[in-house]
């Protein structure tokens, strides 16, 4: 188990991978923290958005809407490769997923399949949100996909985690797809070789 890093740490982790990173209004204090605890965490989770325009999706990660408040996660990582801090603390963005996965997350080796939701996912992982209308069709620009590789090993490095720590919502949530459009093991490739 690992203590969440610092609001400056999390900064300084991207801007070391190379990110071009904004921060976005107060996004250091902008958490759910007053609805449970945050960590230790174990991981880093990976979703679309099902929004399109870089602008119109962090002010919906940052600000949430009526039925889930925001923030949706910590970073918005938008088509151009651009990673946008919107929260530090707990978001609102694994919910409930399968206590096997997290296991098997914080052992570092192939996830099980995802069939219960007994798990608060808010508490224990890292959230990154990227632009993607998420219906299969809409790409994935290098640029972004490159972003979404240096993002989570930036944390992966500071915490001491190999690819194994990097999960996609899909895998942690019965019947969500996200993210929708590539593919789960072929990222944690990148990030390994990443790692190296």
């Amino acid at each position: 188990m690992a203590s969440p890093m610092s609001a400056d740490r999390f900064l300084e982790a991207l801007r070391d991978e190379g990110l071009r990173v904004v921060e976005v209004r107060n996004w250091r204090t902008h958490n759910r923290n007053h609805k449970g605890p945050w960590g230790g965490v174990h991981g880093v989770m990976i979703h679309h958005t099902v929004t399109s325009g870089a602008e119109e999706t962090v002010r919906i990660c940052y600000d949430g809407h009526p039925d889930l408040p925001g923030p949706l996660c910590h970073g918005v990582i938008t088509k151009d490769g651009t990673v946008h801090l919107v929260g530090h603390g707990r978001a609102n963005h694994a919910g409930l997923g399968d206590g096997d996965v997290l296991q098997a997350v914080i052992a570092e080796r192939r996830l099980p399949p995802d069939n219960e939701a007994d798990t608060d996912g808010n508490r224990v992982y890292y959230g990154f949100e990227c632009e993607n209308l998420g219906d299969g069709q809409d790409p994935w620009p290098d640029a972004q996909l490159e972003a979404v590789e240096k993002a989570a090993a930036a944390l992966c490095r500071v915490h001491g985690w190999n690819e194994r720590s990097v999960l996609g919502h899909l895998e942690w949530q019965p019947g969500k797809v996200d993210p929708r459009g590539f593919s789960m093991d072929t990222l944690r490739e990148r990030i390994g070789k990443r790692l190296g």
